[in-house]
């Protein structure tokens, strides 16, 4: 079944995101350390006021268990959803002046990561989540959905060329190179 996540899913979903994200856990965190990481992030899962929150995921369940999820927000709201965990990596770091990379832009409703578990790859999961993620997108007024995908995942990029995603510029998160894809809805 595809459902709204619910705070509770967050020891069931950061595994996944961190899996989707990589690096970038560590930054939006502040931390190195994965079980300090870990924490920070499930307890942004939990609240309702950021990018990470369980408010901006969809989840697939199978038997009672969280087996995949999308991340997605309209992409105007980017600086407002990202406030928290701005000030969170503040008074980590005790650097005043942080900065995350925006990754979509303003006009756009943004599928800021996907996964499904590896029990469940190649069952058609992943599909899904993208098609639930651009109903909500619909359903949200928007008429444009993008994501972004890392230069060297040839096969996620074809997978998106497939479902009708066009390549539209270039930009740079945590040091990687990735392809901005758009698609109206």
């Amino acid at each position: 079944m595809i459902r709204a996540a619910r705070a509770s899913d967050s020891k069931r979903v950061i595994p996944l995101l961190h899996s989707a994200i990589d690096n970038i856990a560590n930054k939006l965190s502040g931390y190195d350390d994965e079980a300090r990481m870990y924490e920070a992030l499930e307890t942004f899962f939990e609240q309702g006021d950021n990018r990470l929150s369980y408010r901006n995921t969809i989840v697939k369940e199978i038997d009672g268990k969280v087996v995949g999820f999308v991340l997605s927000y309209d992409g105007g709201k980017m600086d407002e959803l990202d406030q928290p965990i701005i000030k969170h990596l503040i008074e980590v770091t005790g650097n005043p002046d942080v900065i995350l990379e925006k990754e979509c832009r303003d006009d756009e409703y943004y599928l800021d990561s996907l996964a499904v578990d590896d029990a469940y790859q190649g069952q058609g999961i992943g599909k899904e989540l993208m098609k639930a993620f651009e109903v909500r997108a619909a359903e949200e007024g928007h008429d444009k959905v993008a994501l972004i995908v890392e230069k060297d995942k040839l096969g996620a990029y074809a997978l998106y060329e497939k479902m009708g995603y066009r390549a539209d510029g270039k930009l740079i998160v945590c040091e990687h190179e990735y392809t901005h894809m758009v698609k109206p809805v």
